[in-house]
């Protein structure tokens, strides 16, 4: 396992904390890291509303390193209620396309932390709308 997946895991989980913040809002369930190109980790966590305005962990991550300046994804890891990994929804995915329409293929994604196995977001959106 690459030691790089370890922290990405590792900075996921120390985020990981399902909680209610409300009768409306919970969050916390699911924890995603992100690395930038640049090798910086940002942390993520979903956050589920009673309607549609929650958040991806994902997203939240991915946000987060929007707003520290960075837009170039390298690898992405999300850990599910469960503790298991898996690939980010169409939302998630349609984001970081929008994000690199040039480059997305290459965005490295852990499908399951335990046997190591990834794929690119190039593999599972092969033929995305954006030419």
């Amino acid at each position: 396992m690459d030691a790089i997946w370890q922290k990405m895991y590792d900075a996921a989980k120390a985020v990981k904390k399902a909680r209610k913040v409300s009768d409306y809002v919970t969050c916390g369930e699911v924890a995603a890291a992100v690395l930038s190109k640049s090798g910086k980790i940002y942390t993520g966590i979903c956050v589920d509303t009673c309607s549609t305005l929650g958040i991806c962990a994902e997203r939240s991550a991915i946000f987060a390193m929007l707003t520290a300046g960075k837009q170039e994804i390298d690898k992405v890891l999300a850990i599910s209620p469960d503790g298991s990994s898996g690939a980010p929804c169409g939302a998630c995915r349609e984001l970081m396309v929008q994000l690199m329409p040039h480059t997305y293929q290459n965005i490295e994604i852990m499908m399951n932390m335990e046997t190591g196995k990834t794929i690119t977001l190039g593999e599972i959106t092969p033929e995305w709308w954006i030419p």
